[in-house]
């Protein structure tokens, strides 16, 4: 694949190019996700990994010329440009002072060669800034920033260990976009790379600004990203004198209370081994900030978070992400996002990813997103031994509260594994499924929803999700109400009204569902059951719930395989043997009976001897003669025999 044009490209074409540059066109909304070639894609995870390269670079360059120093590390305390093979990068370093660069500190660079006012009064940035430990960049309102974007090369905001400020006001927001110089309006393609924002460690805070099309591929460059760093902590970190001084009357005072206690073990620290969803991330290596009353559009991820603590993301709206809107990604804890509205991502709206925590998501919004409206995810980042030796425990105590998912193409919310998560008093519209809950999660708590318009199920607990606690929902227009696959729960509470669909149910339970209860419930409509419990491999205890209003369509045979049980049939065989034994030993004692009513002599038919009849035998020796002597001879015989027969009398 050929070299990709160093970001020096940009520079020069931003240099040479004119300078009046009319006003924007309004923006058009995407028609969707951007289809990425194979081509495209291994070109734009070549950018990320240059990018990173230049980065570490820049970092490990700067970090070298300040170890040195005397007068030439003072000397390197301002703003100048470093020259890589992957571009030019403009380095704001740590200052002496406490006093934060600013654009007019920007445009002073090179007499304003890399950054440009344009007739308009915006502001053309043409050169990545890198934000270093220990300085703080502001850029306040009324400000529109053009970031440079070219193919195969853009420009970029990186804060490593320096803090990033973006504050606008309600009437005069800060604007930030990407830049085509060429073709005069925002850069729409991400396939050559897109300009973006990044604050890896440090702090980044963003208030009342308006932020269009950034980012490409991968959420570290995907538009704005707040992410932790991996380096090591032990690395050379900027100080300012104040800061210093702070610094050694905490050691020694530090060591005059430790005095013989033994060797510090500095960032080192034990825990004890035991469960729970837990995670320890040295707190230099993590990034904190807040976004708040900022639109977001465009970007190729809305907002991508990891490795932070305490993020807070309020009274912001994104719009027509084509990845995810909200990405809170490994290692984010204890965030606060609150009245939020994520509307036509191309992915997800909201992600609480693997090995995040603690994460509270209440009144949001979650609208027209091409997968799942929330998505939680509390699953292990290992099964068993792993290359990188990652833990086996799973994350959770995170939980959707007073929020609304609406329209979107997968399911409205998604809960995959972990702990004690929870999604409650929120309301779901349409969808495939409303809540699904899956990937062996335990303690699911589901209460107080409100769900309506399913394609299928309103809430589904499948795959091994245990513990689960469906209590208290309201369920409207649905085929199936609740759907228990393989899992096992306490469905108590809940008011199901269910689709005109002769093949509705108002709960369904099917395989291994061992200590589940269903119990006051109220079930409301008509169709297959009411509660089904026939495919269940288990008891479960069904009890106390309202099914008069329930109207049952089934037919005949699917009503006879209710009852069509093993057990059931083996008593039934057994009690037809008991009716036929019983009516077979009735017959045979009613013929008895009737034998012994019309009973006669044993003797009764036969005949006296005297009574009978004589019959005649023939002689054969007198076969040849005649007719005459045959007669006497015949009735001599006959009278012969007959006083033979009687002469003993």
């Amino acid at each position: 694949m050929a070299r990709l044009a160093p970001l020096a490209a940009l520079t020069i074409a931003l240099a040479c190019a004119a300078w009046t540059v009319p006003a924007a066109a309004a923006p058009q909304r995407d028609s969707g996700p951007i289809p990425v070639s194979e081509a495209d894609a291994e070109a734009q995870a070549t950018l990320v990994d240059m990018e990173d390269q230049r980065i570490l670079q820049t970092r490990a360059a700067l970090t070298a010329l300040l170890q040195t120093g005397g007068v030439e590390a003072a000397q390197r305390k301002k703003p100048q440009v470093f020259v890589s093979s992957y571009g030019r990068t403009l380095v704001l370093p740590g200052r002496d002072t406490a006093a934060p660069y600013t654009l007019a500190d920007l445009l002073a660079v090179e007499k304003g060669r890399y950054v440009h006012r344009m007739s308009d009064g915006s502001y053309l940035l043409g050169i990545h800034v890198f934000v270093a430990d220990g300085a703080r960049l502001r850029l306040r309102g009324p400000l529109v920033l053009r970031m440079g974007s070219l193919p195969g090369s853009f420009s970029s905001i990186i804060g490593f260990g320096g803090d990033i400020e973006i504050k606008g006001t309600k009437q005069n927001p800060v604007q930030i976009t990407s830049w085509d110089q060429r073709a005069q309006g925002p850069d729409r393609v991400t396939a050559d790379g897109r300009a973006y924002i990044r604050a890896v460690g440090g702090r980044f805070e963003m208030e009342y600004a308006q932020v269009s099309y950034l980012g490409f591929w991968s959420g570290r460059t995907g538009g704005i990203a707040l992410t932790g760093t991996d380096r090591p902590a032990s690395v050379y970190r900027h100080r300012t004198k104040e800061q210093r001084h702070q610094d050694k009357e905490e050691r020694l005072a530090g060591n005059k209370n430790n005095q013989g206690s033994g060797s510090n073990f500095g960032d080192v620290e034990t825990l004890p081994i035991g469960s729970g969803t837990a995670s320890h991330v040295l707190g230099d290596e993590l990034v904190s900030g807040s976004i708040q009353n900022s639109v977001i559009r465009g970007d190729a991820y809305g907002l991508f978070v990891s490795g932070s603590n305490q993020t807070q993301i309020s009274n912001d709206k994104i719009i027509d992400s084509l990845v995810h809107g909200v990405f809170m990604h490994r290692f984010a804890k204890n965030a606060t996002i609150e009245d939020t509205q994520v509307i036509g991502s191309g992915g997800d709206g909201f992600v609480l990813s693997r090995a995040t925590e603690k994460v509270r998501v209440t009144d949001c919004l979650a609208q027209g997103n091409g997968r799942n409206g929330f998505t939680l995810n509390g699953r292990a980042l290992a099964e068993g031994p792993s290359a990188s030796g990652e833990s086996l425990a799973t994350y959770g105590d995170s939980s959707v509260n007073h929020s609304v998912a609406r329209d979107n193409g997968r399911y409205g919310i998604e809960v995959l594994g972990g702990s004690r998560l929870a999604v409650q008093t929120s309301q779901i519209i349409g969808g495939d499924m409303g809540i699904v809950v899956r990937e062996g999660a335990t303690g699911v708590q589901i209460s107080g929803n409100k769900l309506s318009g399913q394609r299928r199920h309103a809430i589904a607990l499948r795959d091994g999700a245990t513990h689960a606690h469906v209590a208290g929902n309201t369920i409207k227009d649905v085929v199936t109400g609740i759907y228990l696959r393989d899992s096992d729960g306490t469905i108590v509470g809940n008011t199901i009204t269910t689709a005109a669909n002769p093949k509705a149910h108002g709960v369904t339970v099917v395989g291994d569902a061992k200590n589940t209860a269903i119990t006051r419930n109220t079930v409301i409509g008509s169709g297959t059951s009411a509660i089904s419990v026939g495919r269940a491999t288990d008891d479960v205890n069904v009890r106390n719930n309202e099914t008069d209003k329930w109207h049952d369509t089934s037919t005949f045979w699917v009503k006879a395989k209710r009852y069509v049980k093993p057990m059931n049939v083996i008593w039934a065989l057994v009690i037809l043997l008991v009716l036929v034994s019983a009516l077979r030993s009735r017959a045979v004692a009613d013929g008895r009976t009737r034998r012994k009513r019309t009973i006669v002599h044993p003797y009764g038919l036969q005949k006296p001897l005297e009574q009978r009849s004589v019959m005649q035998l023939p002689n054969p020796a007198l076969v040849a003669m005649t007719g005459h002597h045959n007669r006497q001879s015949g009735a001599y015989g006959s009278r012969h025999r007959q006083t033979a027969r009687t002469g003993g009398m």
